[in-house]
Protein backbone atom coordinates (compact mmCIF):
# COMPACT_ATOMS: atom_id res chain seq x y z
CA UNK A 1 0.00 0.00 0.00
CA UNK A 2 2.94 2.61 1.00
CA UNK A 3 4.58 1.72 -2.45
CA UNK A 4 1.30 2.31 -4.49
CA UNK A 5 0.76 5.56 -2.41
CA UNK A 6 4.20 6.15 -2.73
CA UNK A 7 3.64 6.12 -6.67
CA UNK A 8 0.45 7.74 -6.43
CA UNK A 9 2.02 10.97 -4.85
CA UNK A 10 4.38 10.89 -7.74
CA UNK A 11 2.58 11.08 -9.98
CA UNK A 12 0.16 13.90 -8.72
CA UNK A 13 3.38 15.79 -7.80
CA UNK A 14 4.51 15.68 -11.39
CA UNK A 15 1.17 16.78 -12.52
CA UNK A 16 0.83 19.80 -10.41
CA UNK A 17 4.75 20.54 -12.03
CA UNK A 18 3.56 20.49 -15.22
CA UNK A 19 0.46 22.63 -14.40
CA UNK A 20 1.57 24.81 -11.84
CA UNK A 21 4.79 24.69 -10.15
CA UNK A 22 7.24 24.65 -13.53
CA UNK A 23 4.37 25.85 -15.45
CA UNK A 24 5.24 29.27 -16.93
CA UNK A 25 4.21 32.38 -18.88
CA UNK A 26 6.32 32.34 -22.00
CA UNK A 27 7.39 35.03 -24.61
CA UNK A 28 10.30 33.37 -26.39
CA UNK A 29 9.30 30.12 -28.37
CA UNK A 30 10.93 27.12 -30.06
CA UNK A 31 10.43 27.20 -33.83
CA UNK A 32 8.46 23.79 -33.47
CA UNK A 33 5.34 23.16 -34.75
CA UNK A 34 2.25 22.37 -32.84
CA UNK A 35 0.43 19.57 -33.48
CA UNK A 36 -3.47 20.62 -34.32
CA UNK A 37 -4.79 17.19 -32.40
CA UNK A 38 -3.03 18.35 -29.34
CA UNK A 39 -4.66 22.17 -29.13
CA UNK A 40 -8.53 20.15 -30.05
CA UNK A 41 -7.64 17.61 -27.31
CA UNK A 42 -7.09 20.86 -24.42
CA UNK A 43 -9.94 22.60 -25.77
CA UNK A 44 -12.07 19.34 -25.62
CA UNK A 45 -10.70 18.76 -21.90
CA UNK A 46 -11.67 22.70 -21.42
CA UNK A 47 -14.88 22.48 -22.09
CA UNK A 48 -15.78 20.22 -19.20
CA UNK A 49 -15.08 22.85 -17.14
CA UNK A 50 -17.90 24.92 -15.44
CA UNK A 51 -19.50 27.76 -16.84
CA UNK A 52 -23.27 29.38 -15.84
CA UNK A 53 -25.79 27.49 -16.93
CA UNK A 54 -23.25 25.41 -19.35
CA UNK A 55 -23.49 28.82 -21.31
CA UNK A 56 -19.65 28.15 -23.08
CA UNK A 57 -19.04 31.92 -24.63
CA UNK A 58 -16.25 30.75 -25.45
CA UNK A 59 -14.94 31.13 -29.40
CA UNK A 60 -11.39 30.92 -30.94
CA UNK A 61 -9.81 31.66 -33.71
CA UNK A 62 -6.59 30.37 -34.10
CA UNK A 63 -4.26 32.53 -36.06
CA UNK A 64 -0.94 30.58 -37.41
CA UNK A 65 -1.03 31.44 -41.19
CA UNK A 66 1.28 34.18 -42.60
CA UNK A 67 -1.56 36.28 -43.68
CA UNK A 68 -3.83 35.81 -40.13
CA UNK A 69 -0.83 36.72 -38.76
CA UNK A 70 -0.05 39.75 -40.54
CA UNK A 71 -3.60 41.01 -39.89
CA UNK A 72 -3.26 39.77 -35.97
CA UNK A 73 0.36 41.79 -35.39
CA UNK A 74 -1.05 45.19 -37.48
CA UNK A 75 -3.28 44.95 -33.76
CA UNK A 76 -0.50 44.41 -31.27
CA UNK A 77 1.13 46.68 -29.28
CA UNK A 78 5.22 46.96 -30.01
CA UNK A 79 6.21 45.25 -27.05
CA UNK A 80 3.99 41.93 -28.03
CA UNK A 81 4.72 41.94 -32.02
CA UNK A 82 7.95 39.72 -31.67
CA UNK A 83 5.70 37.33 -29.64
CA UNK A 84 3.08 37.06 -32.01
CA UNK A 85 5.24 36.50 -34.90
CA UNK A 86 7.39 33.91 -33.27
CA UNK A 87 4.41 31.77 -31.50
CA UNK A 88 3.57 28.77 -33.83
CA UNK A 89 0.22 29.58 -32.54
CA UNK A 90 -1.83 32.89 -31.48
CA UNK A 91 -5.52 31.85 -30.55
CA UNK A 92 -8.11 34.93 -30.09
CA UNK A 93 -9.55 34.11 -27.21
CA UNK A 94 -13.33 35.72 -28.08
CA UNK A 95 -16.74 35.36 -26.96
CA UNK A 96 -20.15 34.90 -28.47
CA UNK A 97 -22.41 38.05 -27.47
CA UNK A 98 -25.44 35.57 -28.49
CA UNK A 99 -24.46 32.98 -26.50
CA UNK A 100 -27.76 32.62 -25.09
CA UNK A 101 -29.15 30.75 -28.64
CA UNK A 102 -27.41 28.09 -27.74
CA UNK A 103 -29.08 27.40 -24.64
CA UNK A 104 -31.67 25.67 -25.64
CA UNK A 105 -29.31 22.77 -26.63
CA UNK A 106 -27.02 23.67 -23.93
CA UNK A 107 -29.26 24.27 -20.96
CA UNK A 108 -32.21 22.35 -22.30
CA UNK A 109 -34.26 21.80 -18.45
CA UNK A 110 -35.22 25.42 -18.50
CA UNK A 111 -35.99 28.56 -20.61
CA UNK A 112 -32.79 29.82 -19.66
CA UNK A 113 -32.20 31.64 -22.80
CA UNK A 114 -34.97 34.08 -21.42
CA UNK A 115 -32.56 35.27 -18.59
CA UNK A 116 -30.33 37.11 -21.15
CA UNK A 117 -32.71 38.05 -24.06
CA UNK A 118 -33.99 40.88 -22.32
CA UNK A 119 -31.19 42.60 -20.39
CA UNK A 120 -27.74 42.82 -23.03
CA UNK A 121 -25.87 44.12 -20.22
CA UNK A 122 -26.29 41.04 -18.19
CA UNK A 123 -25.87 39.10 -21.21
CA UNK A 124 -22.53 40.78 -22.03
CA UNK A 125 -21.30 40.31 -17.97
CA UNK A 126 -22.00 36.57 -18.45
CA UNK A 127 -20.08 36.13 -21.35
CA UNK A 128 -17.08 38.31 -20.71
CA UNK A 129 -16.97 36.27 -16.88
CA UNK A 130 -17.72 32.41 -18.51
CA UNK A 131 -15.27 33.19 -21.62
CA UNK A 132 -12.18 33.89 -18.98
CA UNK A 133 -13.38 31.21 -17.27
CA UNK A 134 -12.97 29.19 -20.10
CA UNK A 135 -9.75 30.85 -21.52
CA UNK A 136 -7.99 29.97 -17.63
CA UNK A 137 -9.42 26.16 -18.26
CA UNK A 138 -7.97 26.45 -21.72
CA UNK A 139 -4.12 27.30 -20.30
CA UNK A 140 -4.70 24.37 -17.81
CA UNK A 141 -5.41 22.17 -20.89
CA UNK A 142 -2.92 22.83 -23.22
CA UNK A 143 -0.47 22.36 -20.42
CA UNK A 144 -1.53 19.20 -19.90
CA UNK A 145 -1.19 18.29 -23.34
CA UNK A 146 2.52 19.24 -22.72
CA UNK A 147 2.19 22.78 -24.10
CA UNK A 148 3.04 26.32 -23.36
CA UNK A 149 0.90 29.56 -23.08
CA UNK A 150 1.62 33.39 -23.31
CA UNK A 151 -1.38 34.92 -22.06
CA UNK A 152 -1.79 38.66 -23.45
CA UNK A 153 -3.45 41.97 -22.90
CA UNK A 154 -1.15 44.95 -24.81
CA UNK A 155 -3.64 44.50 -28.48
CA UNK A 156 -6.08 47.27 -30.11
CA UNK A 157 -9.24 45.12 -29.28
CA UNK A 158 -11.75 47.08 -31.55
CA UNK A 159 -9.57 46.30 -34.30
CA UNK A 160 -8.92 42.80 -33.50
CA UNK A 161 -12.56 42.48 -33.66
CA UNK A 162 -12.64 44.71 -37.05
CA UNK A 163 -9.66 42.60 -38.70
CA UNK A 164 -11.46 39.08 -37.46
CA UNK A 165 -15.32 39.27 -36.50
CA UNK A 166 -16.53 42.13 -38.71
CA UNK A 167 -19.85 40.73 -37.88
CA UNK A 168 -19.72 41.64 -34.31
CA UNK A 169 -21.28 38.56 -32.72
CA UNK A 170 -17.89 37.94 -31.43
CA UNK A 171 -15.81 39.71 -29.16
CA UNK A 172 -12.58 39.81 -28.54
CA UNK A 173 -11.29 39.12 -24.54
CA UNK A 174 -7.44 38.39 -24.84
CA UNK A 175 -5.13 36.85 -26.70
CA UNK A 176 -2.93 33.64 -25.82
CA UNK A 177 -0.01 32.93 -27.41
CA UNK A 178 0.21 28.87 -27.48
CA UNK A 179 3.54 26.36 -28.78
CA UNK A 180 6.61 25.08 -26.96
CA UNK A 181 8.76 27.49 -24.80
CA UNK A 182 12.05 28.91 -24.97
CA UNK A 183 12.80 27.93 -21.09
CA UNK A 184 16.62 29.30 -21.59
CA UNK A 185 15.08 33.13 -21.94
CA UNK A 186 12.57 32.68 -19.05
CA UNK A 187 13.36 35.54 -16.49
CA UNK A 188 12.97 34.21 -12.33
CA UNK A 189 9.43 33.56 -11.49
CA UNK A 190 8.14 36.58 -10.05
CA UNK A 191 6.68 37.09 -6.52
CA UNK A 192 3.20 36.09 -5.99
CA UNK A 193 0.73 37.39 -3.12
CA UNK A 194 0.75 35.22 0.23
CA UNK A 195 -2.63 33.70 1.49
CA UNK A 196 -2.78 35.94 3.79
CA UNK A 197 -2.63 38.89 1.61
CA UNK A 198 -5.66 37.82 -0.14
CA UNK A 199 -7.92 36.01 1.52
CA UNK A 200 -9.71 35.78 4.87
CA UNK A 201 -12.23 33.58 6.91
CA UNK A 202 -15.46 34.37 7.59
Amino acid sequence: MREVHGVWGSMVSNVLAQLFNQARTFSYWQDQPVPEGLVQAAFELASLGPTSANCEPLRLVLVRSPQAKERLLSCVSSGNYEKVRTAPITAIVAYDREFFELLPRLYPHSDARKWFTTDPAFAEETALRNSSLQGAYLILALRAQGLDCGPMSGFDAAKVDAAFFPGGRWRTNFLLNIGYGDRDRLRPRLPRLAFDEVARWE
